[in-house]
């Protein structure tokens, strides 16, 4: 998996900064998920290992399945992926983009787990409180984890805030072993 990031890291930085120079951070990051998903499907997984279809062939065909809304950009940006036999590592490339294009905007991503389902006003609160100890937007995704017992968990790029029930019976359980 490591070496799919490290090959797909200098083509996600082209298209931030293709992105970045046409103003179009947004559309490249819709474009890029679509292609993702395209790239990432069993019978397109077929067709990029088929050594019966030429380059052409394949460009062709999968800009057919992406769809119309590519711009001339993005076309030679397939292209350029499947000359040098990289379409299957889409997703890591459309990953890649959307942090680059998160950390230009000052967005972060935070992964908000919890023991019960979080309601919209809860989620509202919680999202203020983060953006203000972060000082930056926030987009929160929520997964309900039982597991947890209580509280939440939440992830924001590479720090933790455990509040959980669970978290707290673990670090009972390492103090009392000291």
């Amino acid at each position: 998996m490591a070496e799919n990031v490290t090959l797909a890291r200098p083509y996600a930085e082209a298209a931030f900064q293709l992105a970045k120079a046409a103003n179009a951070l947004p559309a490249w990051s819709q474009a890029l998920g679509r292609m993702a998903a395209v790239a990432a499907t069993e019978d397109m997984q077929d067709c990029i290992g088929n050594p019966r279809l030429s380059a052409a062939q394949l460009v062709q065909l999968f800009q057919d399945v992406v769809g119309d809304g590519l711009s001339a950009e993005q076309k030679n940006f397939v292209q350029v992926l499947i000359a040098n036999q990289r379409l299957d590592v889409l997703p890591e490339i459309s990953a890649l983009y959307d942090e680059l294009k998160n950390g230009a905007e000052g967005i972060q991503d935070a992964e908000v787990e919890s023991a019960f389902p979080v309601d919209a006003a809860q989620l509202k609160n919680l999202v203020a409180d983060l953006e203000r100890k972060f000082a930056c937007k926030i987009n929160a995704t929520v997964q309900v984890k039982p597991e947890l017992i209580g509280g939440v968990r939440i992830s924001v790029g590479d720090q933790v805030i455990d509040a959980s029930v669970r978290g707290k019976l673990a670090a009972m359980a390492t103090a009392l072993k000291n």
